[in-house]
């Protein structure tokens, strides 16, 4: 069971607007091996963050009208990223479902807590005030504007349909804040959706997830 599981857990989406294009493919039993390029660099490096502790293989490829600024490129990414998660999973059958991980960088600690449940939900708080005013990178591109944080996690919760609760528990940099956040997501979300050998169906007295 478990093999064949492994088998399919995998998905490709691509999507195209007037504010974007993107093409994604991910593996949830991958190793954590990443390509991503969205044009925004330090989003990168968080995509790149997230498929490493996750363990997900995953590959990004986006163009976007970040002339204008980095949010519809950042947006449009999460969406595809949310749906393609939400595909892999099929069914969820024997997932473990629920993660919950607690991950410092530094001065920075941040507690993630995932649940695959089928139902979209995301709670994010303890941000310090000024964070969703911080501009992170952007000598070499449009930068990454700590807004865009929230609307991450909200946009692959609603897509992904899992419920997500982010708490940043304390930090300082700008960049260990955010970067905290995206590792303690990766680590959550890897948790409950880990394959559990005494699990022979979908873990839900519904029945389904």
């Amino acid at each position: 069971m478990t093999e064949e599981i492994r088998h399919h857990r995998r998905a490709s989406l691509s999507r195209a607007t007037s504010e974007s294009k993107v093409d994604l493919t991910l593996d949830l039993d991958g190793t954590g091996e990443s390509e991503v390029s969205t044009g925004v660099r330090f989003y990168d490096h968080m995509l790149a963050s997230f498929a490493k502790h996750s363990l997900i293989d995953l590959t990004v490829t986006a163009s976007g009208d970040v002339d204008v600024d980095a949010h519809h490129t950042v947006e449009d990414v999460a969406i595809v990223l949310g749906d393609a998660l939400r595909e892999a999973l099929g069914d969820k059958h024997g997932i473990s479902r629920f993660g919950d991980a607690t991950v410092p960088l530094d001065e920075a600690l941040v507690q993630a807590v995932v649940d695959v449940s089928g139902r979209p939900y995301c709670v994010h708080t303890g941000e310090p005030e000024g964070q969703v005013y911080v501009a992170i990178g952007g000598d070499s591109g449009p930068a990454y504007t700590g807004s865009l944080t929230r609307h991450v996690f909200e946009t692959l919760a609603f897509h992904a349909q899992i419920a997500l609760h982010v708490r940043v528990l304390s930090g300082r940099d700008p960049h260990h804040l955010v970067e905290a956040q995206f590792k303690a997501f990766a680590r959550a979300f890897r948790d409950a959706v880990a394959i559990d050998p005494r699990e022979t169906g979908v873990p839900s007295t519904k029945g389904s997830l």
